[in-house]
């Protein structure tokens, strides 16, 4: 299993919900994962924790805390690839440009 952490300038809740999105989950998680826009498997909204499975043994746990300074700190625990570490870094990095498109949108 392969995790990565980073901190993200959002409020907590636009960097669950940009993660959640389906149409925005497809830019962000790993290939097996993406499964077209089929949203998470388990979603806690209040918990701000959201789960995803694929076959061949592939899945993500996020979670999203928020940080004093009024960002938010992301986990995702990744299992499957042969580089799990790397492509959960590579797939927070894509979220947070996610998460920065979503607020220039909005």
């Amino acid at each position: 299993m392969g995790s990565a952490e980073r901190g993200v300038s959002a409020p907590p809740e636009v960097v669950f919900s940009t993660a959640v999105d389906p149409d925005r989950a497809s830019a962000w998680l790993p290939e097996p994962l993406r499964a077209d826009g089929t949203p998470a498997e388990h979603t806690d909204a209040e918990e701000l924790s959201a789960r995803w499975t694929a076959p061949g043994d592939w899945s993500a746990k996020l979670r999203v805390d928020p940080v004093d300074a009024g960002g938010a700190r992301v986990r995702l625990d990744l299992t499957g690839g042969t580089d799990p570490d790397r492509l959960a870094g590579e797939a927070l990095d894509s979220l947070a440009r996610e998460v920065a498109d979503n607020l220039q949108a909005g």
